[in-house]
């Protein structure tokens, strides 16, 4: 976990986090500093010349569970909460405007996977879909009292982009094989190949590293912003500037959760094909048409 982020966000510290720091923070610091801090300095830190403390900052019963952590896990439960809600009771007579909303959606995220990756692509619906509801969620968690959103510390975005490129590697391998994997980063020109192979591999890694400072500093610039410009002139801007951002807030979740849900969906397409048996059945349907 990194506090730069933490430290670095000047906001007030939400009524839960409190909370469970005041009553779980010091179980938690003591099992950090007689477990994860040694490891970090012993493994990590002591080959850089500096500390865990130096980099993360104090360890205190105060901080022991950071706000970003708390803010994510409200986060999955509220993705899951409003899913269960949106769906209600199907019907397929009487939809609720709830289920409608959620078919919506459903539907045109079923078609940016078939347009990104194709009609094989929808077996990975659930993970695509999985990133944009709690993206989503996670954006606009900030737009209430009493919450952050957990996507304006970088702790949390990276988490996100490590996901992502563990996917769609993990993807590549299990339909390629590792050498077919590792073997189409150099593309077809063999003696250009090792030079390919090093760019492309290098591009490769950074991608969890630009998929999650991208999300973090969008959302981050947001709230910063906000917070600003709110306090210019009190309390006539407290009151009526967040009204008037919050359609460019919600605007700006809503284009940060596409951003990220269709790069990942670009880095699938590229290690991801149909099986023989989806192109067989393919074939026929054209044939047949």
């Amino acid at each position: 976990m990194f506090l730069l982020a933490e430290g670095s966000t000047h906001h007030h510290t939400p009524l839960i986090v409190e909370f469970l720091n005041y009553y779980f923070g010091e179980p938690v610091y003591k099992f950090q500093i007689a477990y994860i801090k040694p490891l970090w300095d012993k493994y990590v830190f002591s080959h850089f010349g500096t500390s865990a403390e130096k980099v993360f900052g104090p360890y205190t019963p105060e901080n022991a569970i950071p706000w970003y952590t708390v803010m994510f896990v409200i986060a999955c439960i509220l993705t899951v909460v409003t899913i269960w809600i949106l769906r209600g009771k199907l019907s397929e007579d009487d939809p609720s405007h709830g289920q409608l909303t959620l078919e919506a959606a459903f539907l045109a995220l079923q078609d940016l996977v078939k347009d990104v990756i194709g009609e094989h692509g929808l077996k990975y619906f659930p993970v695509v879909a999985t990133f944009a509801c709690l993206i989503l969620v996670s954006n606009l968690m900030g737009l209430f009292p009493l919450f952050m959103a957990p996507t304006a510390s970088i702790n949390v975005t990276l988490a996100l982009g490590i996901t992502s490129f563990i996917y769609y590697n993990y993807i590549g391998i299990k339909e390629n094989g590792l050498i077919a994997h590792l073997g189409h980063l150099a593309g077809p020109i063999w003696w250009i190949a090792p030079l390919i192979f090093l760019i492309e591999l290098f591009s490769n890694l950074i991608r969890p590293f630009t998929l999650g400072v991208r999300l973090f500093a969008n959302m981050y610039a947001d709230e910063q912003i906000a917070s600003i410009i709110s306090g210019l002139f009190p309390p006539f801007t407290q009151i009526l500037v967040p009204v008037v951002l919050l359609v460019l807030a919600v605007f700006i979740a809503v284009v940060q959760t596409l951003v990220f849900t269709l790069l990942s969906m670009i880095y699938i397409s590229e290690v991801s094909h149909p099986s023989h048996d989806d192109e067989h059945a393919h074939g026929e349907h054209m044939a047949t048409t």
